[in-house]
């Protein structure tokens, strides 16, 4: 039952960026708030909710930074294919639910709890859910991208300049906070290629001053970057600092 209601938080959590856009709570207007999920219109919403979960799942949580890095290791070992992509994929998702857990639960006993209940309308649970998901995405957006998402709304004739970035439309919230995600995502990755690009180009020089040119560095490289890494505890080491970065 915890892990349910866990999940049905992700759901809700899904479900806000999507009724938190401009124009969305009109269709709010058309939902029967007693019936919990009777209405056609309400069903039609939550199927079209469930179409759009896997890129919204991408934005709003810390799935975009684990899954990047995770990636940029395999390159940076040298590795095309190993570990597969569903391998990775499912160990950013499992890792995105454990960091995201107390901002779910969060969620669930502002938001979900009292909707399943029938002491609060949809767009009242939406409106509760997004407090604990936007306090999440603040702390990980940096300044810079706070002050892009205002200069993209004053494009537009909205000017929020003196406004706490707390109050940003969560519409301007989300490109700022994936804008985050990417930039500490690449610094991650950054940090990861160092020690192996120092084997590759050790190994490269050593070669080249015994006059093996015709042996490919990766032959020697990649068996090198492999032993220093399980040596080094690279798996429990990195995931233990992803996640530990979303503190």
């Amino acid at each position: 039952m915890k892990y349910s209601k866990l999940i049905l938080g992700g759901a809700v959590t899904i479900g806000t960026v999507a009724l938190a856009t401009p124009g969305a709570w009109a269709l709010d207007l058309a939902i029967d708030t007693g019936s919990h999920g009777t209405g056609p219109l309400e069903l039609a919403t939550l199927l079209t909710l469930i179409t759009l979960a896997p890129a919204l799942l991408i934005m709003l949580t810390s799935f975009t930074r684990i899954v990047i890095v995770l990636s940029l290791l395999r390159q940076a070992l040298g590795l095309q294919q190993t570990p597969p992509n569903i391998v990775i994929t499912g160990l950013a998702l499992f890792l995105t639910m454990l960091v995201m857990a107390p901002t779910w639960t969060r969620i669930q006993s502002s938001a979900v709890d009292p909707y399943m209940a029938g002491k609060l309308a949809p767009k009242d649970a939406v409106a509760n859910a997004q407090g604990p998901l936007r306090d999440f995405m603040l702390r990980q957006t940096r300044v810079q991208d706070i002050e892009m998402a205002r200069g993209l709304l004053a494009k537009n004739n909205i000017t929020l300049a003196s406004a706490a970035p707390s109050e940003l439309p969560f519409y301007a919230l989300v490109p700022a906070f994936v804008s985050s995600e990417l930039t500490s995502a690449f610094r991650v990755g950054f940090l990861i290629f160092l020690p192996f690009l120092v084997i590759d180009l050790i190994t490269s020089a050593v070669l080249m001053g015994l006059g093996m040119f015709m042996l490919p560095p990766s032959v020697i490289t990649i068996p090198l970057k492999l032993l220093v890494f399980v040596l080094a505890s690279g798996w429990p080491l990195l995931l233990s600092n992803l996640g530990a970065s979303f503190s």
